[in-house]
């Protein structure tokens, strides 16, 4: 029997949250980390006897409509599957039946969902410091009994999750980001997006209908640069040197240099 740790994670949360469930389940897992190695997860044999945790956040109630082409393209042979879905202010709404529907499709046995809260990847004053040290117990506990019920071969029928089979409608963020006259052309942006929303030849070229709401891409820029936040407005949620400033119908968003936003400009 193999464990495999499964998690799409832009921002971190999801995988603390996959994290802390791996190690109270006490085995070694093999660790498939879909953004930093895409392709892992489509060469990996799941056999009956494996177990799989997967990870994801929710976007709008849905899950990441990047993973699902993954997900759509495995072929498992009855691998049971431990569904944990991510969210930072709201609800999960779909998310969970959804990644039932598609897993099940692909030959996996889902076994349990999971919904856990992490701090929210954009408005960090929702979830603020989450998953914390109750969340921390029960994610503990959780997984301990999941373990317990797979270990002594307890019957694990179909589970009926919560959610509409009928998706809500999910049309992204508000937040498309377009790149004005001070980008630099740097590439880090299109490097480090999950997404592969932002053109490696252009970076200032952007897909908005693939664009998923983190920061990622720009926490990353921002390692690279030297900088001290001198923005002034309604709401400003700091990331490291990131900053995100937000309005009533403007969204300005970006790493700093020199007191200027090299990646910004995106209509709320």
């Amino acid at each position: 029997m193999n464990l495999y740790e499964i998690y799409f994670s832009p921002t971190g949360g999801t995988k603390k949250v996959a994290d802390i469930m791996i190690k109270a389940m006490k085995k070694d897992a093999q660790e498939i980390d879909m953004i930093k190695d895409p392709d892992k997860i489509l060469q990996t044999e799941f056999s009956e006897d494996d177990i799989c945790l997967i990870a994801v956040p929710s976007y709008g109630g849905r899950i990441p409509s990047v993973t699902v082409d993954k997900f759509q393209k495995l072929q498992a042979k009855g691998t049971k599957a431990i569904l944990v879905a991510v969210f930072g202010n709201r609800a999960v709404d779909d998310t969970l039946v959804e990644m039932q529907d598609i897993l099940e499709n692909a030959g996996f046995v889902c076994v349990v969902g999971v919904e856990a809260v992490a701090e929210h990847s954009l408005m960090h004053q929702f979830g603020t410091g989450r998953p914390d040290q109750q969340d921390e117990k029960e994610l503990i506990r959780f997984s301990e009994q999941i373990m317990q019920k797979i270990e002594t071969k307890m019957e694990c029928m179909k589970v009926e999750l919560p959610g509409n089979h009928n998706y809500r409608e999910y049309n992204g963020v508000p937040l498309k980001p377009v790149a004005n006259g001070k980008c630099t052309s740097c590439g880090i942006c299109a490097k480090e997006c999950p997404a592969g929303a932002i053109s490696k030849d252009d970076p200032k070229v952007t897909d908005k209908s693939s664009f998923i709401p983190v920061l990622q891409i720009i926490r990353y820029a921002s390692q690279e640069l030297s900088t001290q936040c001198t923005v002034d407005d309604p709401v400003v949620v700091r990331q490291g040197q990131v900053h995100l400033v937000a309005n009533c119908d403007r969204i300005s968003f970006g790493c700093l240099h020199d007191g200027r936003f090299l990646f910004d400009e995106a209509d709320a």
